[in-house]
Formats: structure tokens, sequence, C-alpha cells
């Protein structure tokens, strides 16, 4: 039990890495709560979102490889936000106190699904530059709950914890598998009720995305194989709204790959953020981006648009 609370990798990551907090409404009681790591030269990095039963360390694996490689990363923990639109207004106000103008998105399950919000309620004037959207969805009246959306925020926390427990995979799972989700179950536990039955009413409240309005944002859609909280239908979904997106599929990984199995997600994150290495859209630190690589990013970039200019 516990192994990754208790791992080196972990350890050091809470060693390193400041926890910041930040307030940015008129409302003292909702904070922010953030990892920022790597060069802050960088302008436009990689945000990360977590799901209901999720905090922002969730993503240390994510933290400590990326940061390695020069990617300059941030994970999130939501402070209490009881619908979709004051969660958007939050975070725009977030990214503007961060002196971030555009930024990419990693969100997993709800995380996912807000970031989608997020890039819907900016599209006027983007701040999403890309999304990556690991066992995410893009309606909510999937969970068939938005009838009890309204009445979570009068449950008792055991009560809030049951129900988020009831999607975490029940049958036998690898032993990295079943670490990962002891760990979330830990992180489920430190959460209080009123954080949990705001995330919960977001995650249910009814509402879906638009995608005209962010058809031109990159997309990764991540998922996984093996039994998870998402349906099929959910995932075919996700497909259809996104024809041009970019597939990354992980033979297992159940509700956390990013935990379980991180190794296959630092790689597929790599992949979706180089195509702007060269660009001022760039997560990572020019320096650490080979001249090959460079010289490859530019004929690409230079051949698409001529072909938009054609």
């Amino acid at each position: 039990m516990g192994e990754i609370k208790v791992s080196p990798d972990y350890n050091w990551f809470r060693s390193t890495v400041p926890l910041k907090k930040i307030i940015v409404d008129d409302d003292d009681s909702k904070v922010w709560s953030l990892y920022d790591a790597g060069s802050k030269n960088i302008r436009c990095p990689l945000i990360f979102l977590p799901p209901v039963s999720g905090t922002a360390d969730v993503f240390f694996q994510q933290i400590l490889a990326l940061t390695g490689w020069g990617y300059r990363v941030i994970a999130l923990q939501y402070p209490v936000y009881w619908d979709h639109l004051e969660f958007c207004d939050g975070f725009r106000k977030l990214l503007d106190h961060l002196q971030l103008d555009k930024v990419h998105l990693f969100g997993a399950s709800l995380g996912g699904f807000l970031a989608q919000k997020f890039a819907e309620y900016t599209h006027k004037s983007p701040r999403v530059q890309s999304l990556i959207l690991c066992n995410s969805f893009s309606d909510t009246s999937i969970f068939n709950q938005t009838w009890t959306a309204n009445s979570f925020w009068l449950m008792p926390a055991f009560m809030l914890k049951k129900i988020v427990l009831g999607n975490f995979a029940s049958g036998p799972v690898d032993p990295v598998m079943a670490d990962g989700i002891d760990f979330m179950v830990d992180r489920l536990e430190s959460l209080g009720q009123s954080e949990l039955a705001s995330r919960l009413t977001l995650n249910c409240q009814n509402s879906y995305v638009e995608p005209h309005k962010i058809r031109d944002i990159p997309v990764t859609i991540m998922d996984v194989f093996d039994q998870s909280a998402l349906s099929t239908e959910a995932k075919e979904e996700m497909y259809k709204l996104y024809p041009n997106a970019r597939r990354a599929h992980l033979k297992t990984g159940g509700n956390f790959p990013y935990l379980c199995r991180s190794a296959e997600v630092n790689v597929y994150i790599q992949i979706h953020l180089l195509q702007f290495h060269g660009t001022r859209y760039a997560a990572i630190d020019p320096s650490m981006v080979s001249a090959e690589e460079l010289e490859v990013q530019k004929i690409k970039l230079h051949s698409s648009s001529e072909q938009e200019q054609q």
C-alpha cells in the first residue's frame, strides 16, 4: 500500500518543486494550488488539469520527466467553483496573473472537459494553443447524473467519496496500476467536502462542448483500451467531435495512465508538443532542441503556410 507516496521520485518531487497558492478572485476562499516547474522564460507552458479525485501532484511523473527535457510545466488544483462559467472566468484570471497569453492544456477526465470549455469560452480571444485530452468526454450527460448535480453540495464527504470510488477499477489489476489507484484514493481522502461536491457538480452539471468554436485548435485524444470509467460511446463521441485529432492509444492504463503508464504518456505528450518547436508557442527551452530538429520544424511550417496560401 502507498508505494508511490514513499517512492524516491515522489519524495524528490515534493522536496524540489514548491507548491504555490494563488488567489485571483474577490473571494479569498478561492485558492488555486499549483506546481510551476521549468524555465520561466517559456511563455507558453503545458498546464495539467486533474480529474475529480486528483490533486496537482498526481502529475508529478510528468513534471519530473518533462522539465528534465527542458519543458515548462504547471500542474493545478482547482478552487471551489460551482459552474463552468465561474471556473473559466477564474482560470482566465489565473493565466492573467501568471502573465501567460496562450497555453497548452493537458486535461484528465473532468480536467479535459474543463479544458475544452475554457477553449470554447476564450474562442474569440484565444488563450488555448493546443489540447491533450486524456480519458476525457465532451458531454456531461454520459454520467446520467445531471438530475443529482444540484444536490451534491448537500451530501456529506463520505457519501461523495463513495460516488467517486464507484468509478475506480474493481477487478484484478497489475501491481503498478494498483499502486496508482492507491495513490488516487489517498489524494481523494485529502479533499474536503466542498472541493469534492463542487468537482462532482462540474462533472455532472448539464453541459456539452460546442466543437465549431474550437475546431482550429490542435488536439490529441489519449485513451486506454482496458477498463476505465469512460464508456465506448463516450470515446466514439470524442473521435467524432475531433475528426482531425491525433490519437494516442494505450493498451492498458485504466483511469490514471499518467500515474501507472507514465513513460508512454510522456512520450505522447512530447510528440504532441513537437509541432510547436521553433515557434513562439513552444513549451520547451530552445536551447534544449537540437539544430536538426528545428530545421525540420521550419521546413514543415514553411510547407504548411505555403499550402494555406494556395
